[in-house]
């Protein structure tokens, strides 16, 4: 796999980004190799604020509940004035719309959004980004996605969303992920999405120059019966969601899991390992981690950094015409 570009954008006056609901960073490191400033990330989890402290140690983060972050102390810690912002993002926790939970329209989670629509309507940037999983599209959940865009537009944007997959952004994942762009109405642009960029990356391309099993636990004998059981591809036991990776494909989303959980390599008896994980969702190889479990939870909650890339090289190329 072509291992994530480190060259960045550079320009005198780089565009700015707040990111919130930040997590490890994995949308703050798209941003930044695609030339912006963070000015500011804030999120609540303590494993992922470590995380992120340990790959971005230079950008200030709000380590709390967004609920008690107001718009002044948001602008105060960012050093900027209302409408001074070029991009807002922010991927509000989405379980209770995913397809693979329950699917609560009432879901607690789900309203998390109006914080970060609270947040847009007083910082007023130039640009937002929200991103959200499929579910909440897709049935009777698209009533939530109707009421998240009105409210988005009241906020004073045009809004636009689409489902855009990873795995045409030079991600070796299939990650269909709805991504809300909106542009401030003053400035009369119409929101636009990235055109898909690459083909899709194989998991052997992905997997190249790894050697050995890294931090990979020996699985348990009966799934090492399961693992020997099923053909590349196929399910590893009962759930569904437990896979034997395919070499000559792309991989399927990443879930978060426990220690020994899916995917699982195609070729070796166990679990994929930590490297082979941030390979799979984009992440450099140099990227951080506290731990192997620290790794599943943050980077199964990430957005991969090079769908990101593209979003933010679109948005500063097409919307902010940097």
């Amino acid at each position: 796999m072509p291992q994530v570009r480190v060259q960045m954008a550079t320009g005198m006056n780089p565009p700015t980004i707040i990111s919130t609901f930040a997590g490890c960073g994995g949308s703050s490191l798209g941003y930044k190799l695609a030339g912006f400033k963070e000015l500011l990330a804030v999120e609540w989890d303590q494993n992922a604020v470590d995380t992120f402290h340990l790959n971005f140690p230079d950008v200030p983060i709000y380590h709390g509940d967004i609920c008690k972050l107001t718009s002044s102390e948001c602008m105060k810690l960012a050093g900027i004035s209302s409408g001074e912002l070029d991009v807002l993002d922010g991927s509000p926790p989405c379980q209770g719309f995913s397809m693979a939970g329950k699917r609560k329209f009432d879901d607690l989670r789900n309203s998390l959004f109006r914080e970060f629509a609270r947040l847009l309507k007083e910082l007023q940037p130039r640009v937002f980004v929200m991103e959200n999983v499929t579910g909440m599209i897709k049935g009777y959940m698209k009533q939530a996605y109707l009421t998240i865009m009105a409210e988005l537009r009241a906020c004073g944007y045009q809004c636009k969303g689409e489902v855009l997959n990873a795995m045409y952004y030079n991600v070796p994942q299939s990650r269909e992920r709805v991504i809300i762009i909106g542009v401030r109405n003053d400035l009369g642009i119409q929101p636009s999405h990235p055109k898909p960029q690459t083909r899709p990356i194989t998991v052997k391309q992905a997997f190249r120059g790894i050697t050995g099993s890294g931090d990979a636990p020996v699985l348990t004998p009966r799934y090492q019966a399961y693992w020997h059981h099923a053909k590349q591809g196929e399910t590893v036991g009962k759930q569904r969601s437990v896979v034997k990776l395919k070499l000559s494909g792309v991989a399927l989303t990443l879930q978060k899991s426990n220690e020994n959980g899916p995917p699982y390599h195609p070729t070796e008896c166990r679990a994929i390992s930590t490297l082979e994980r941030k390979r799979i969702s984009s992440f450099p190889d140099s990227f951080k981690c506290i731990d192997r479990n620290s790794a599943i939870k943050c980077i199964g909650n990430s957005v991969p950094p090079n769908l990101m890339r593209a979003i933010a090289e679109h948005i500063r190329k097409e919307l902010l015409h940097d």
